[in-house]
């Protein structure tokens, strides 16, 4: 059994909040502590010490005006960037300038927004400062608030940066290398170039975030950022109308349209060593199966196991269950956890670790995406 640590649970969320208007810094300070995390928020009118609270004392965000004397925004956030890699950033400005906000976003902040004028906007920031301190998304990339993955690898390059994003989903990971501009490689599992970037972008959900670039990274990508963006949408639309007029077809004969499982039964069946495989969505929604006739066994045991350990988790403090296993004879059954849905899988014979973790990778990637 795997358990992700109980960080959130164990102390409040800490913001720093640094402007050099005192005014606005006790404004925002009031604000901020209304959010439902309950978080200790921090005041500074200096970037120096700022810094020097960063230094001596862990946050979770920091939000930071950008014109201000000695040591502006842009400066504190270059040398955050480099310092503290894990720590969300937040530009809150009065300057509408996107000059400004491409640079901002070129150093890897989070967000970019500016100073709220009324009740709506003021929302809106609340809600974006309330997700960075870890509250859950539905759908879209978690990073840059109201830009897609597209948004970012387009101005990424349109800035001319030199950058690496890092793309998570769930328990899938992948890699996008820019360089002066160009896009030069992505990787995810155990593919790279224009495949590994196709498959990226094909996730709908996720976190990103902008790492320092890699100089030594070997280029297998020659196509141009712009040509590879369109191929992939129109993959992407290919594929999406090919289901539809599968499952249109399939009406038209008489039957039910395809379930996802239907649609997914060529794609898992190629995956070596899996038996099957049983989805489990949030609660309002029915269980999905493949390669199982009566899939209530295994459905009502993963539910039994997960409930049995995550009250033991809650209970000793170890946080949440991320993926249970167990061992048999003749197969081996893998519990993953992506998101709110549950993935129950099993796995012919006695596969090392390394297959295990394999099989669940392309598992995840090609169903929960």
């Amino acid at each position: 059994m795997s358990v992700a640590p109980d960080i959130a649970n164990a102390v409040k969320p800490r913001i720093l909040l640094l402007d050099d208007d005192p005014d606005v810094l006790n404004l925002y300070q009031e604000m901020l502590l209304t959010l439902s995390s309950s978080p200790e928020v921090h005041i500074t009118t200096s970037g120096a010490r700022a810094m020097s609270m960063l230094e001596s004392e862990p946050f979770n965000v920091l939000i930071c005006d950008l014109n201000m004397p000695k040591m502006d925004g842009l400066q504190v956030i270059s040398l955050v960037r480099r310092k503290y890699p894990q720590l969300r950033t937040v530009v809150l400005t009065g300057m509408a300038d996107e000059q400004m906000r491409a640079r901002a976003y070129s150093l890897g902040i989070d967000l970019y927004l500016e100073k709220p004028n009324n009740s709506t906007e003021l929302n809106f920031l609340l809600e974006c400062i309330d997700s960075l301190l870890g509250k859950e998304v539905e759908g879209g990339f978690r990073g840059v608030q109201s830009k897609s993955l597209v948004d970012l690898i387009q101005l990424e390059c349109l800035s001319g940066t030199s950058s690496l994003l890092k793309i998570t989903n769930g328990r899938l990971e992948g890699r996008i290398w820019i360089q002066n501009g160009e896009l030069i490689d992505a990787a995810t599992q155990d593919v790279d170039g224009e495949e590994a970037f196709k498959r990226i972008l094909s996730w709908r959900a996720g976190n990103f975030e902008i790492l320092p670039a890699e100089s030594e990274r070997e280029r297998k990508i020659f196509t141009s950022y712009q040509g590879l963006l369109l191929d992939t949408a129109q993959s992407l639309d290919e594929a999406e109308a090919g289901e539809q007029e599968a499952a249109a077809a399939a009406k038209a004969e008489g039957g039910e349209a395809l379930s996802d499982t239907q649609f997914l039964k060529k794609s898992l069946g190629n995956i070596p060593g899996l038996e099957y495989a049983v989805r489990l969505p949030d609660k309002s929604k029915k269980a999905q199966v493949w390669g199982l006739q009566n899939a209530e066994i295994i459905a009502d045991w993963t539910k039994d196991s997960m409930s049995h350990f995550e009250k033991l988790g809650d209970k000793f403090r170890f946080g949440s269950v991320v993926q249970l296993e167990g061992k048999g004879l003749r197969r081996v059954i893998h519990i993953a956890v992506h998101g709110n849905d549950k993935f129950a899988l099993g796995l012919i014979g006695s596969p090392s670790r390394g297959d295990i973790d394999s099989t669940v990778q392309k598992v995840l990637e090609q169903w929960a995406c």
